[in-house]
């Protein structure tokens, strides 16, 4: 360090006791760039995306422009954000836009200290600009275009104890000293749009993880011979965090009960372990409870074994889902892999959870794990949320993958960390038009890179289907004879026949009306026989009435018993709460053959209707598109377990409305079926009411249901757009009409999605990222308010919530100075609040709005 100046710092820490050297930093980064670079997978998939060999030369070029990534950072007014008040008062300033000034001041004026060096950058090669672009936007979102900087910008106010000038000489001697191989050669960097794509979410990433201060001390000398350190401590990091997982790997490829425990897999997941390794997308159908999800990790495990991915996200539909899978897929990992074996994560916000540790958010971003082992690097990833798709292995909602594929902050850094991973979708078919373009662009960014995928579903129609194999639609004959379950790889038009080993089940299905007072004396009659039953309706508000009217009939004591008293499952529970809630539904329905008899109705909504392991003795359900309805049968007899008498046989009664379809193409709505009109826009949940009608006769033509043998044919007989079009001709006039408005309705999602997601052919950093990304969605609809609890409050069932999530419809209108004077008071049951002139109760039913 000169007498005269304080040297540049990169990072320091809270009260500006410590700091670590700006050109250290920039080599903690530039070294762990490199190292991810190196790993094999990764490697790979940046070939794929660059189109060609990356060469050490090649390699150490992009790592000097990942070193740049803070070089705004020398500016004074960022230097003085982390000076003592001793040295003085000066204007602040960021390092983005400062960055971009840095250059082109180096390349305008040959006096500037770092010319030469940007001199010979400019020799790099077309590819120079993109990436720096992308280097620079680290921080998650493409940088924009701001006020144009004068040199004297940097000059003025000169100041005694800091020279910019000074500090970027000594970045320029780095720069050359610490990358010898990229100052050899001609050797131009890379110039394809997915590499400058791929190139900004990995520099993202090695940005994250060169910050992390356990493995990266800080030291605020500058040390000629940093680069050593930096990367040994780059080796050290990513084996530790579980990125470099070389250390895992088996000499052999796994069997299935390495995986599975099992010895023998059934028909469909031997056609999945018998698949080529050089498939990179594979679509397994099969039936729910057939063992997809041991099908999926058999095939992660091959991949592994045989280097071609490094890890695993499993994406399913819901939260509760995600919860119940990540058990077993830990149990799994640690099966395959050991006493070394890394922790699941649990990929949902607001939770931690890796393995079986639980962890606890603490200031300072510090976090409390309850198994006592302090900070284990191991579960890096699973401490934000960003982070989610770099862990090794990580279970979660399909909306965290969906965030790779869309414009929103960390996009770019999701898209790469997942690209080394296998991607497995659960329930693909359970995706709209919206989720299914943003989940077909971000597989078609992951395939193009070298990734690999598979999609399950029970219930896959045809013309579902066609959007993920590319093949042609087929008419309505072909598509009810194509074989079921199946595996479909390699872009070929047939799939591979999956036959079942396991038994029919036969289920009887029956129609019956909607009012809630029916639903609950049909629930109690089979409950108070010894029944467990589910009973799944569409709206939150139709579920607590029913929930309502089996307390008024004496069915308190046969409810879902949380905390010492009844409950029912919805999205409208705060998060902390919907663990103690799935932990309960898993325990009332669980599947095992010992588990305590006696009566019991579980009332819920879509969050109980698929990917859930939990097996009930009687279905109740509101109808439903016929592969959302089979879905829910999934959940019915799923295991042959001890039934009480006269439920021996599955049974479903399908609640319809008892006055028909025809008056819901007005458009008019009613518990979830079909739409109304909101500024000329339908709106609903299950607006397709021509599939609806369809779905409805075939429980009314066809009252025993053989599954799986039926699949196929029960969800092309109400999906098929030539049933649909039929139906719709049949039915006149009122009809056409609304299916017009709905046809429009789905082009207009589609094209809405084509306007978020993320598109990786087009130049980085013209993708017109919007100035503010919150309002992009992974399920459209409108989002409500989150509420953040401080402090927290006790909830209905005796546990801390701290934050609560209004619906949209509630959130119209509030202010934020009603955000700023919530009112808070406690209640017998949970709490109520206010928000301007609108009251508020979070009770056993979940969060109501009283007025």
């Amino acid at each position: 360090m000169r007498d005269t100046t304080v040297p540049a710092w990169g990072k320091c820490d809270r009260d500006r006791s410590e700091y670590h050297h700006l050109a250290h930093h920039s080599m903690d980064v530039a070294a762990v760039f490199m190292a991810l670079l190196n790993l094999p997978v990764i490697e790979e998939r940046a070939e794929r995306a660059s189109n060609h060999r990356l060469t050490s030369a090649a390699k150490a070029r992009l790592g000097a422009l990942v070193f740049l990534h803070d070089i705004g950072k020398l500016h004074p007014g960022f230097q003085a954000k982390g000076w003592s008040k001793e040295l003085g008062r000066h204007a602040k300033r960021g390092h983005i836009l400062e960055s971009v000034s840095f250059l082109e001041h180096a390349c305008r004026y040959r006096e500037h200290p770092f010319a030469e060096s940007a001199q010979v950058l400019s020799t790099w090669g077309r590819g120079v600009e993109p990436l720096l672009h992308a280097s620079f936007s680290h921080h998650g979102r493409p940088l924009t275009a701001g006020p144009r900087m004068g040199l004297d910008d940097w000059d003025q106010p000169r100041i005694a104890h800091y020279s910019w000038r000074s500090e970027a000489a000594d970045m320029a001697e780095a720069l050359q000293q610490w990358f010898p191989d990229a100052f050899r050669g001609n050797e131009a960097v890379p110039e394809t749009n997915r590499f400058a794509h791929f190139f900004a979410g990995l520099a993202a990433l090695a940005d994250w993880i060169g910050s992390y201060r356990k493995y990266f001390g800080f030291r605020d000398a500058l040390d000629v011979g940093y680069d050593r350190v930096a990367h040994d401590r780059a080796a050290r990091v990513l084996k530790a965090i579980g990125l470099d997982v070389e250390h895992l790997r088996r000499e052999s490829l796994p069997t299935f009960i390495d995986v599975s425990g099992f010895r023998d897999p059934n028909p469909a997941q031997a056609e999945v372990g018998l698949t080529s390794l050089d498939e990179r997308i594979v679509i397994l159908e099969a039936e729910t409870g057939s063992g997809k999800t041991e099908a999926a990790l058999w095939r992660f495990a091959q991949l592994f074994a045989d280097r071609r991915v490094d890890g695993l996200y499993f994406a399913v539909p819901t939260r509760a889902a995600a919860r119940q899978l990540h058990g077993r897929v830990d149990k799994a990992m640690n099966r395959l892999f050991g006493s070394g074996a890394p922790p699941a994560v649990l990929a949902i916000p607001g939770l931690l959870k890796a393995g079986e540790a639980t962890g606890k958010r603490l200031p300072d971003w510090k976090f409390l794990w309850d198994d006592a082992k302090g900070d284990v690097p191991a579960r890096w990833a699973a401490e934000h949320a960003t982070r989610f798709l770099a862990a090794t292995v990580a279970v979660g909602t399909v909306d965290q993958a969906m965030l790779g594929g869309l414009m929103v902050k960390h996009a770019h850094l999701r898209g790469s960390a997942v690209s080394r991973s296998l991607l497995v979708v659960d329930e693909v078919h359970a995706s709209d038009a919206y989720m299914t373009r943003i989940i077909a662009g971000l597989l078609d960014s992951h395939l193009a890179v070298g990734g690999y995928a598979m999609l399950m579903s029970a219930t896959l129609g045809s013309q579902a289907r066609v959007r993920w194999t590319g093949e042609s639609a087929p008419p309505f004959d072909q598509a009810v004879s194509t074989d079921y379950p199946a595996v479909w790889s390699g872009g070929n038009r047939l799939p591979r026949a999956a036959g079942n080993r396991a038994e029919s089940k036969n289920v009887t299905v029956t129609l019956d009306g909607m009012e809630p007072s029916r639903a609950a004396r049909l629930a109690l009659s089979a409950a108070d026989s010894g029944a467990r039953v589910l009973l799944i309706r569409n709206t939150v508000t139709q579920a607590i009435e029913t929930w309502n009217e089996v307390r008024q009939k004496g069915g308190e004591n046969r409810l879902l018993q949380v905390a010492n008293g009844p409950a029912l499952h919805h999205g409208r529970f705060a998060a902390e709460d919907r663990e103690l809630l799935d932990d309960a539904v898993e325990q009332t329905l669980s599947t095992e053959r010992d588990r305590v008899p006696g009566g019991t109705i579980l009332i819920g909504t879509q969050t109980l209707e698929q990917s859930l392991d939990i097996d009930a003795d009687l279905l109740i359900t509101d109808l439903c598109p016929v592969d959302v309805l089979l879905q829910r049968i999934g959940r019915l007899h799923r295991h042959p377990l001890p039934r009480p008498a006269n439920f021996e046989d599955a049974r479903c009664v399908v609640l319809t409305p008892e006055q028909g379809l025809d008056r819901l193409t007005q458009p008019a709505f009613e518990n979830g079926l079909g739409a109304w009109l909101e500024d000329g826009v339908l709106q609903g949940i299950y607006r397709n009411v021509a599939v609806l009608e369809l779905t409805r006769q075939l429980v009314e033509r066809r009252p025993y249901w053989s599954i799986p043998e039926m699949n196929r044919d029960l969800v092309e007989s109400a999906t098929h757009p030539e049933r649909v079009a039929r139906l719709i001709e049949n039915k006149g006039e009122s009809w056409k009409l609304y299916d017009q408005k709905f046809g429009g309705v789905e082009a207009a999602n589609k094209a809405f999605a084509e306007l978020q997601r993320l598109d990786r052919d087009i130049p980085y950093g013209q993708e017109r990222f919007p100035s503010n990304d919150e309002r992009i969605m992974t399920r459209l609809g409108e989002e409500g308010i989150v509420l953040p609890l401080d402090p927290p409050r006790i909830g209905p069932f005796g546990k801390q919530v701290t934050r609560l999530a209004l619906p949209a419809r509630w959130s119209r209108g509030v202010s934020d100075e009603d955000l700023d004077k919530i009112a808070f008071r406690p209640s017998t049951e949970g709490f109520d609040f206010t928000l301007g002139d609108r009251s508020y109760a979070y009770r056993r039913t979940g969060l109501d709005r009283c007025s």
